[in-house]
């Protein structure tokens, strides 16, 4: 694959539309993003915490977990990937680590968060921040390691302040917009990531007001800002973590107990709908890598002769 995962988001960041980064855990989602022209993806501690190990998030994950995780993405796809760094997985020499770690996986990105550890989830309360000082140490600390990587990998500096505590009181918006820019002036970020805007008028006020590209992450009532509205504010790139995990998830859930009321007639009509989508049926064949016939190419070519399968006049069935 090609090693310049990271040159390609940031163009895409720094471009005049909004980059929109669907969240997901898996190759086959990758491939999937890529099938469809999105330009990245990112790889929750979340989501993959909850779909690869059944764990909630609240920083069990290790990083050998979490970069072997990422690994297998980008050993099938070359899609951008931003993946989740949690705090670092420690102080300043974790995250050094881990940054390194990162960049020879593969790893367009990765994120450096400032909550103390164990974290917690950024959408959940209970959040504790570390000092100014210590988070800048460990963005300057991952960005080190980037260069000292020789890759293009970029280090995303998050601030998780707005509604959570620190130095015992809990944090506000325009904290959080002076963490994001002495992020981006002192510690040396390529991108800034606000956590937790209330409202529309906040996040433009973070995008207006913080230097470099900057991604908002709403936390205020719903409904989302539209993508126009993103572009309107200024929004580098959008995430949107569990997108993908919470419909398979629902979908899933509804097949089983339809399944379970009606039998074979719910797959029946699963194949149907699935069938006369607007979109197209998809199949896993189509997402993975190396592609089936790309297999049999392989073992025409490569296999002795006497080794090679009987195709003509063996047969398996319809998986459902």
């Amino acid at each position: 694959m090609p090693r310049d995962a990271g040159t390609r988001l940031k163009n895409a960041l720094l471009s005049d539309g909004v980059t929109l980064i669907p969240g997901g855990y898996s190759p086959v989602i990758a491939n999937m993003l890529v099938k469809l022209g999105y330009e990245a993806m990112f790889m929750p501690g979340s989501q993959t915490n909850i779909y690869e190990y059944g764990m909630p998030d609240v920083g069990l994950m290790t990083m050998r977990e979490m970069v072997d995780a990422a690994r297998r993405i980008t050993a099938v796809s070359d899609l951008p990937v931003l993946m989740d760094g949690d705090t670092g997985w420690g102080n300043v020499l974790n995250v050094y680590r881990s940054v390194q770690e990162a960049a020879w996986a593969g790893v367009a990105a990765m994120s450096i968060e400032d909550q103390e550890a164990p974290k917690k989830s950024g959408t959940s309360a209970g959040r504790r921040c570390i000092p100014l000082d210590e988070a800048i140490g460990k963005i300057k600390a991952g960005v080190a390691a980037r260069d000292d990587a020789e890759s293009d990998m970029l280090i995303v500096a998050r601030t998780d302040l707005i509604g959570g505590e620190v130095d015992g009181h809990v944090g506000t918006l325009q904290e959080a917009i002076q963490r994001c820019i002495a992020f981006y002036e002192d510690g040396g970020a390529d991108v800034t990531w606000i956590n937790t805007p209330q409202t529309f008028e906040d996040m433009e006020l973070a995008c207006h007001t913080i230097p470099g590209p900057v991604i908002p992450l709403y936390g205020g009532r719903p409904p989302q800002p539209t993508l126009e509205e993103w572009k309107q504010i200024g929004a580098a790139g959008v995430l949107y973590p569990s997108m993908t995990t919470s419909v398979g998830l629902q979908a899933v859930w509804d097949l089983l107990s339809d399944f379970k009321d009606r039998g074979v007639q719910a797959l029946r009509d699963s194949g149907e709908a699935s069938r006369n989508s607007k979109w197209g049926a998809i199949t896993a064949s189509e997402l993975v890598v190396p592609a089936p016939d790309k297999v049999l190419q392989m073992e025409a070519a490569y296999l002795p002769k006497e080794q090679q399968r009987d195709y003509d006049s063996t047969w398996g069935h319809p998986t459902y």
